[in-house]
This record gives structure tokens, sequence and C-alpha cells, in this order.
């Protein structure tokens, strides 16, 4: 199974402050926990919401609102791709996270079988082809 979690913006975050070293070094030392247990997959941070965009969408109508966007708790200060046998084994990784303050939210990533019949065996196939298509773009 794979999980996104999902680490929320802080009022701190949003105002662009950058981490410390001893946060940087905490948390690349937590990273290479995870690579080496071959559970992270991907991991960035985000800068804040002023340098974004929001896109709405309403039938055939385009939208852009540009940030930075109110609610901090609302938004993503950045993220790990995480592939766990299980979201307990995902929530139990997350409390080793070196936060002192903040939150995560942790989703489980839709697979190809989530998606039932809809998934044709044809989309399927373009699903593979697209993964490795952008695996060898990388």
């Amino acid at each position: 199974m794979r999980f996104m979690v999902m680490v929320k913006a802080t009022p701190e975050s949003e105002a662009s402050a950058m981490p410390t070293e001893q946060e940087l070094t905490e948390m690349g030392a937590f990273n290479e926990e995870l690579v080496n247990a071959g559970i992270m997959q991907a991991g960035e941070g985000l800068l804040s919401s002023a340098k974004g965009a929001r896109v709405h969408y309403a039938g055939d109508e385009r939208t852009v609102t540009d940030g930075p966007f109110i609610e901090a708790k609302e938004l993503v200060a950045g993220f790990w791709l995480w592939k766990v046998d299980s979201l307990a084994d995902a929530i139990a990784w997350s409390k080793r996270i070196p936060f002192r303050d903040g939150s995560v939210e942790i989703r489980q990533v839709a697979e190809m079988e989530d998606f039932g019949d809809a998934m044709t065996p044809e989309l399927q196939a373009q699903e593979q082809r697209l993964r490795e298509q952008s695996e060898a773009q990388s």
C-alpha cells in the first residue's frame, strides 16, 4: 500500500521561515531511516502558498486565484510518499517524524484495482505505459 503523508502548513511555514540546520539534520536522518527501510518513494517540502495559485473548475470555466491563501492549517507544506503494509504502519512511522509542532495528514493512494471495472485493461495498459515513460524521464 502507498500512503501520502502531507505535512500541514503552519504560520511559520507560510511566512517562508526555513528550517534550522539542526531541523534539517534531524529530518535528513529520519528520511535516511525511511529510505533504508524501503519505505520512502518520494518526499519534498513546499514553499509558502504566496508562491502558488489555485485553479477552480466550473464546467468549462477556469478561474485562477493567486496565493497567499488565508488558512495555513488547510494548506500543505510538504509531503512524503511511503510504501508500507498498512495505515497502522504509516501512523507508526509518522509518530517518529522529528517535528516539535504541527501535524500531518495520512491518505492512502488509490491503486488501479481501486477503480473497479471503470479501469479497463486498455486504461490499465495506458497507465502502466505512462508510469514507465515518466520513470524513464526522471
